[in-house]
């Protein structure tokens, strides 16, 4: 092996170095306005809400599928008017909403595939068979209570109205109770009103449905008793229905209380053109969803409500259409005129459900059906707690490993403090950047592979300081000793790194949620580990192996191991004992025989 050069020019290294900090602390400090890096929810408080696509073969989704609904998902976060929101897609198959803050409860209803459809009302509504369970009462009063009125259900006698803005509708006008408007045909039958629970505290309380009656079901045709005996409102993730624009389906309100035979769609939600929530001050008071339609939608919507009305069909089933959301009856009022402009949608809304509906018709239907796979809530309170913990545990492991560098290495593991605080200056600068170009947070997670990178980027350290006592131990002087042992320490700490990065970029690739910050950041980590030993650590060793005093025995750390180098020189170079000749000779004896 030819003889490394005695000098190195540190210079340009150590210039190399100071003009990528500069141009890294000048994109922090001239571009952006935070200097500091994106914290995750985690770490700050916030809601994080994993959804997984579903699709009918089992197959993932198409890219093209998932990203549409990664922006209607993310148009509707900006609705929710959520300022640093994230939505972005992990996997093939995950979308993850991010919302920081207070306001992280409205992201779990953000994944409702939001399916809205018009379908005029065939039978029903059919009252839910209860099943009794007990339960403490939630209000005291006179003896008796009022249940709560559900979107699609039936209040005490009568039903959930709705108000149509028009050139011929009446406005804020009620509509008359179900159980009160006569029936034309034989196949409507009279709708039973549930009344209001008198139940004492501590009597038992309807919570859940058990199997229908066909007896309830009067008026209904076979097949359509099958159906709404088939229909399980507890499913209430989709209705207990399978909701299909061409076909005659049966459908539950939200809260289950009833079932409705509905006809085929009349009008799709791609048709909306716009929805808001909107304060009723002519009706029943609360809060509506105002829908304007697209001028196909009007002009189907103005044509159904001019033949089917409480004008011109008095009493008529036809005159109810269904709001249908993702296979649920949210309302299903009487239609009093010929509707030719703004709709109006009434339930048992408040603001906030108003406006979660409002923005999931406005956006628009998700292409894909997902369920929550995780959600998670941390308060700020929490974040700032788990914070402070993150840095303490990095703190304790870089001081261990600074204390452990000052004891075995003595000097040199001065050299291991400044090489450490390099890189932790460029870390800063990387995750301030990336926060900005990517979008990259750090998370608890995160920490922990940047723990973890300070045993790497100090093993690196180790590597070439065993090297250099090799060559002293062989009886060469530091500064003669540094090129040789950096020559042979280089490749075996490129080794390593590469190691460590393709644990990092394979663990990235196939891990989701927090494992991916974790391997982010020690990818990262292991990068800027090759830049600071070859541009820093190497060139500060050479450089200090150039001092007299940093370079003594005693100073450095190399004393033990030249002591022993120096004993194994003496003993190499003093005579042969008279017990060491009479071995050789015996042994020349030996060979000779």
């Amino acid at each position: 092996m030819p003889a490394p050069s005695p000098q190195l020019r540190v210079g340009r290294y150590f210039g190399a170095l100071l003009a990528l900090v500069a141009v890294l602390y000048a994109i922090v400090f001239l571009s952006g306005s935070s200097k500091a890096p994106r914290l995750g929810l985690d770490l700050r408080g916030g809601t994080t809400v994993t959804l997984q696509a579903q699709t009918e073969n089992k197959q993932a989704p198409s890219k093209e599928s998932l990203e549409q609904a990664r922006q209607i998902i993310n148009d509707r976060v900006n609705g929710l008017g959520v300022a640093e929101a994230e939505v972005v897609t992990e996997g093939a198959d995950r979308i993850v909403i991010s919302v920081p803050g207070e306001r992280g409860d409205q992201a779990k209803q953000l994944g409702q595939t939001a399916l809205m459809r018009l379908r005029p009302v065939l039978k029903g509504p059919f009252p839910v068979t209860p099943v009794a369970t007990p339960t403490s009462p939630a209000t005291s009063g006179s003896g008796s209570s009022t249940p709560s009125r559900s979107p699609g259900s039936t209040p005490p006698g009568g039903t959930p109205s709705a108000s149509a803005s028009g050139t011929a509708s009446p406005q804020g006008r009620p509509v008359p109770p179900l159980a009160a408007a006569p029936t034309r045909t034989p196949a409507s039958p009279k709708p039973t009103t549930p009344k209001a629970s008198t139940a004492k505290p501590g009597t038992p309380t309807a919570t859940s449905s058990a199997p229908p009656d066909a007896s309830q079901f009067a008026g209904a045709t076979p097949a359509e008793v099958a159906m709404l005996t088939q229909l399980d409102c507890a499913k209430t993730s989709a209705g207990g229905s399978t909701d299909k624009a061409d076909q005659v389906i049966a459908a539950c309100d939200q809260k289950g209380t009833a079932k409705y035979i509905l006809d085929k769609s009349i009008i799709e939600g791609t048709e909306i053109k716009d929805a808001a929530p909107q304060l009723d001050t002519q009706g029943l008071g609360g809060w509506t969803v105002s829908l304007d339609f697209r001028s196909k939608g009007l002009a189907t919507w103005a044509d159904y409500t001019s033949k089917h009305n409480a004008q011109a069909t008095p009493g008529a089933i036809a005159n109810r259409v269904a709001f249908v959301l993702d296979a649920k009856v949210i309302s299903a009022p009487e239609i009093q005129g010929t509707i030719n402009g703004t709709t109006q949608i009434t339930g048992d809304f408040n603001e906030a459900t108003a406006t979660d509906l409002a923005n999931a018709l406005k956006y628009g239907a998700l292409p894909l059906t997902f369920v929550q796979q995780e959600a998670q809530t941390v308060s700020p309170t929490l974040g700032s707690d788990q914070l402070r913990a993150g840095m303490l545990a990095g703190g304790i492991g870089l001081a261990l490993v600074v204390v452990y560098s000052l004891i075995y290495y003595r000097a040199l593991g001065l050299v291991t403090i400044a090489s450490l605080a390099i890189s932790g200056v460029l870390t800063y600068a990387f995750l301030v950047i990336l926060g900005r170009q990517i979008g990259f947070t750090l998370t608890l997670a995160g920490i922990a592979g940047f723990i973890v990178a300070v045993g790497i980027t100090a093993d690196s350290f180790v590597v070439f300081f065993e090297r250099l006592k090799d060559e002293v131990r062989e009886g060469r002087s530091m500064r003669s000793g540094v090129p040789r042992a950096w020559i042979r320490a280089r490749r075996t700490i490129l080794s390593a790194d590469a190691v460590s990065f393709l644990a990092a970029a394979i663990l990235y690739y196939l891990a989701a949620g927090a494992v991916k910050g974790f391997a982010f950041t020690l990818g990262m980590s292991t990068v800027l580990d090759l830049v600071i030993v070859f541009l820093f650590t190497h060139p500060l060793v050479a450089l200090a192996s150039r001092s007299k005093t940093f370079s003594s025995p005693r100073l450095s750390g190399l004393g033990a191991v030249a002591q022993a180098a120096a004993e194994h020189g003496r003993a190499a170079a003093a005579p042969p004992s008279a017990t060491a000749r009479a071995a050789a000779r015996r042994a020349r004896t030996a060979k000779e025989s």
